[in-house]
């Protein structure tokens, strides 16, 4: 099932994708549960699946504005250097990381599939990074890594927009360069993983302008999916409807000699075969 969120005469409804169109689940079990991230939480993909059944779409597709498919999830979490090669591409000489880079995210730096990334005024160096999103399903603290999987509800994708000059502000944190309002997008839906192994392998390409600049699979992950929600539950809750987004690979703009900055009018493309296509075009801000 593909699970999204959208606009309709201004408010937020939640629906599935469906052959042609979507399926609004707002008016059918709305009544139970109000959105994307309370249907999560009370693990009742089986009364979405019923009341999707035999229906036809009711709204178009691409008439719909979309917003990131859970809307307010407690924790948006991100985790940094993650593929192979990508250690080498800060050119320090330093090892392997043991443990996961991590910060996190406020919602307000992300907009939904089809909607404008923003350029903000301050800065020229707008920069994309494709990464494939796990949402959690079955919350939980101190998970082992052998039963991890089962607390992943499904799968999205993400543009982890990064202004890039920001992000050493501060001298410990990129804060500030990951949160700049509507510089990110999730999307466009959530497959859920009953349709989608999150075990993989998935493969991740990020296009901007239709040119690939990154490509990779899960398989060069140096921390799996397993172990990193191990990993994060043995400090924090994870609750129901949380994201993470799992690393990207190489290729982002910085990492090009001279910088290839997002430009006002250039469209960022992150699809992964078994998910779908994850769509922005470049806006400036107002």
């Amino acid at each position: 099932m593909r699970l999204l969120s959208y606009l309709l005469d201004g408010a937020p409804r939640y629906g599935a994708a469906a052959e042609g169109g979507v399926v609004d689940l707002t008016s059918r079990i709305g009544r139970d549960y109000s959105d994307v991230k309370a249907l999560i939480a009370a693990n009742a993909l089986a009364d979405a699946k019923e009341a999707v059944a035999g229906q036809k779409p009711d709204h178009a597709l691409d008439k719909l504005v979309l917003l990131p498919p859970v809307l307010a999830p407690e924790k948006l979490w991100c985790i940094g250097v993650n593929y192979a090669e990508r250690n080498a591409e800060y050119k320090d000489n330093s090892d392997l990381p043991k443990y996961p880079s991590l910060f996190v995210r406020s919602m307000s730096s992300m907009t939904g599939s089809g909607q404008s990334l923003e350029k903000p005024k301050v800065s020229e160096q707008l920069d994309y990074e494709g990464e494939l999103v796990i949402v959690i399903g079955q919350g939980g603290r101190h998970i082992p890594r052998e039963q991890a999987w089962s607390h992943i509800f499904g799968m999205t994708l993400c543009n982890e927009g990064t202004i890039r000059d920001w992000l050493r502000h501060g001298k410990f944190n990129v804060t500030q360069g990951k949160n700049f309002d509507r510089s990110g997008s999730i999307g466009p839906w959530i497959v859920t993983a009953d349709e989608l192994d999150p075990r993989g392998p998935h493969d991740i390409v990020t296009r901007v302008n239709g040119e690939v600049r990154q490509q990779d699979t899960t398989e060069r992950l140096m921390f799996p999916f397993d172990f990193i929600i191990s990993y994060l539950s043995t400090f924090a809750t994870l609750k129901p409807g949380d994201m993470i987004v799992t690393g990207t690979p190489t290729g982002a703009g910085a990492r090009f000699d001279p910088p290839r900055w997002l430009k006002v009018g250039d469209v960022v493309e992150v699809e992964s075969s078994r998910i779908g296509v994850l769509r922005n075009t470049v806006a400036a801000e107002q």
